[in-house]
C-alpha cells in the first residue's frame, strides 16, 4: 500500500508525524507483550515507524520486577527506550525519534523509521464499542485514533495476543502477529535431518566413485547434481531397506558418506537399548559420534527421544569416560494447574518435573544382574552421575566434559536456547529434545518455537546433527492414541 506523507496539519490529538517521502510507508502500534518477547523489535521494522501506547509504558513498568527472562527483556526495553531518549527535547520526541539499526550482516535491512510516543489522550470512535476500562482497550482506542488522524496511512497493531488481535479485526483495524522471531515461514520445511535417496541414485552418482576403509568405518566420495542439497552429518537412507549412510563433508558437488553402524542388532546395542527403526539408528549414531558437540531429537511423544539420549549419555559417561556426569533439565511449565511451592534443594524441587528421567532410567536398570541389590548399587552409582538443574541458575555457568540434555526444549525461546547453549564448555556435548507440536510457553508457536530456531540454525554446522523421531515404540495404545486423539 502507498501512502502520502503526513503532515503536522493532520492531527491536533496525537503526536505529530513529519512529512516522510517513503512508498509503502506504514505506522505499527506495538502491544507490550512484543517487547517483552523481543526487546529488539523496536528496530526490526526497517523503514516503517513505530508508536508505543501510554498503556504499553505501563505495563512494562509493572513487569520489570523479577528474575523472569520476561522480567529481563522488560528491563532491556526500558534500557532502550532510556537511550534514545537521552538528551532530546520535548520538540524532538513529539516529532519522532530516529531508530538506529541493529548490527547485522552486510546487506541486510537497516532501520531508518521513527519512534513515536503516545502525548494526548485517546478519542475513541464509537466509544461503546470497546466496553470496560483495559489495557488491552486503552491499545485498541489508541489504534482507532491514529486511524482516524492519519487516514491515507496505514496503522497496523502488532501483538502476540489472539484475543487482542480478534477484537482489532472487529473494530476495523489491521492487525498482525510479530513475525520477525519466527525461524520458518511454515513448520513443514523444517529441517528433518534425513533423506530418502531415489532409487536411480547410484547410477546417477556412482559414476567417479571412490571408496576406502579406516579404523574400521567404511567411505565413499560421490559425485552428482543431489550432493548440492545435502547437510553435514544428515542421514541417507535407501528406498529399499538397504545400507544406511552419514553425510560426513561436503565440497560443492562433491561429498564424503560413511556407512552407518547398524544398532538394531542386539550385540551393537547401546546399554540394553537397541535401534528399532531408521530414525533411531541414526540418532544412536549422532548420539554417540565425539565429532559431534550438538544434536536435537524431535518426535512425538513415545518415539524414544529421552531413551535414546539418556542411554548413550550413560554409555559415554560410565563406560567409555568421554564426560563427567550427566546434566539434565527443562523448563518448568505445568500441563494443568500449578502445584505451587516445592520445598527442597534445587534438584528435589527439580525432581516432580522429571517423570521422564526416572521413568527411563527404570528401563535401563531392568536388565541389571544381582537382583534388587545389584538395581539398588546401580541407582546409587548413576544418581552421583546423573544431575538435575535448573533453567533458573544456568546464567553465567560453564560445563565442562558434560553430557547436557534439555527436555522439553519446545517450551524455549531463541534467546533462552542460547543461553543454555553457550553454557557449553570444552568436551560439552549439548543434546536438545523436545515435541513442537506439544507447546505449552504463551506466545510461542511451532515456527518461534528455539527449538525449530536451534535446529534451522544448526543444520549446516559440521559438527551439529538433527533427526526427526517419525514411529512411536512406546505401546500399540500410545501410538493409536497419537494418531487417532
Amino acid at each position: 500500500m502507498t501512502a502520502n506523507p503526513i503532515s503536522p496539519s493532520q492531527s491536533a490529538s496525537v503526536t505529530t508525524v513529519p512529512a516522510i517521502s517513503l512508498t509503502d510507508h506504514r505506522l505499527f502500534v506495538l502491544d507490550t507483550n512484543v517487547l517483552m518477547h523481543d526487546p529488539t523489535a523496536l528496530f526490526r521494522f526497517q523503514e516503517h515507524d513505530i508508536h508505543l501506547p501510554m498503556m504499553v509504558l505501563e505495563e512494562l513498568d509493572h513487569a520489570k520486577k523479577g528474575v523472569s527472562e520476561v522480567a529481563r527483556n522488560v528491563r532491556q526495553v526500558s534500557r532502550f527506550l532510556d537511550e534514545l531518549i537521552a538528551g532530546t527535547s520535548k520538540d524532538q520526541i513529539d516529532q519522532g525519534l530516529p531508530l538506529p539499526s541493529l548490527p547485522g550482516p552486510r546487506g541486510a535491512p537497516t532501520a531508518s523509521g521513527r519512534l513515536f510516543f503516545q502525548t494526548r489522550p485517546t478519542r475513541l470512535s464509537p466509544p461503546a464499542s470497546l466496553p470496560g476500562n483495559t489495557p488491552d482497550n486503552d491499545i485498541l482506542g489508541m489504534a482507532m485514533t491514529l486511524q482516524q488522524d492519519y487516514p491515507r496511512c496505514q496503522v497496523t497493531l502488532v501483538s502476540k495476543d489472539i484475543n487482542l488481535r480478534i477484537k482489532a479485526a472487529i473494530l476495523g483495524i489491521h492487525a498482525e502477529d510479530y513475525y520477525n522471531d519466527q525461524a520458518l515461514e511454515d513448520v513443514d520445511l523444517l529441517y528433518s535431518g534425513a533423506r530418502d535417496l531415489p532409487a536411480d541414485f547410484w547410477d546417477s552418482h556412482g559414476k567417479e566413485l571412490d571408496s576406502w576403509k579406516e579404523n574400521g568405518r567404511t567411505f565413499y566420495r560421490i559425485q552428482g547434481p543431489d550432493v548440492g542439497h545435502w547437510f553435514p552429518n544428515q542421514g541417507l537412507f535407501q528406498p529399499n531397506d538397504g545400507p544406511a549412510f552419514i553425510v560426513r563433508q561436503i565440497d560443492g558437488a562433491e561429498a564424503v558418506i560413511e556407512i552407518l553402524k547398524d544398532h538394531s542388532m542386539a550385540n551393537h546395542g547401546v546399554w540394553g537399548i537397541t535401534a528399532r527403526n531408521r530414525e533411531q539408528n541414526f540418532a544412536l549414531n549422532l548420539l554417540l559420534d565425539p565429532d559431534i558437540d550438538f544434536v536435537s531429537l524431535l518426535g512425538a511423544a513415545g518415539t524414544g527421544k529421552t531413551l535414546l539420549a539418556l542411554a548413550t549419555g550413560l554409555a559415554q559417561t560410565l563406560d567409555v569416560k568421554r564426560y563427567r556426569e550427566i546434566i539434565m533439565t527443562r523448563v518448568t511449565v505445568p500441563v494443568g494447574e500449578d502445584i505451587g511451592f516445592l520445598p527442597g534443594t534445587e534438584e528435589e524441587k527439580m525432581t516432580p518435573w522429571m517423570g521422564a528421567l526416572m521413568d527411563n532410567l527404570e528401563v535401563l536398570l531392568a536388565p541389571q544382574e544381582g537382583g534388587e541389590w545389584g538395581r539398588a548399587a546401580t541407582a546409587d552409582l548413576l544418581s552421583n552421575k546423573i544431575k538435575i538443574r535448573s533453567l533458573n541458575f544456568m546464567r553465567g555457568r560453564t560445563f565442562q566434559s558434560k553430557f547436557l540434555i534439555i527436555d522439553e526444549a519446545q517450551n524455549l525461546t531463541s534467546k533462552q536456547m542460547k543461553t543454555l547453549i553457550t553454557r557449553a564448555g570444552p568436551g560439552t556435548k549439548v543434546v536438545c529434545l523436545g515435541n513442537i507440536a506439544q507447546i505449552d510457553t504463551p506466545y510461542l508457536s511451532e515456527t518461534t518455537s528455539g527449538l525449530t530456531y536451534v535446529v534451522d540454525r544448526f543444520k549446516d554446522w559440521p559438527h551439529g546433527g538433527h533427526v526427526t523421531l517419525r514411529r512411536g515404540e512406546r505401546s500399540r495404545l500410545a501410538e493409536f492414541a497419537s494418531d487417532r486423539l
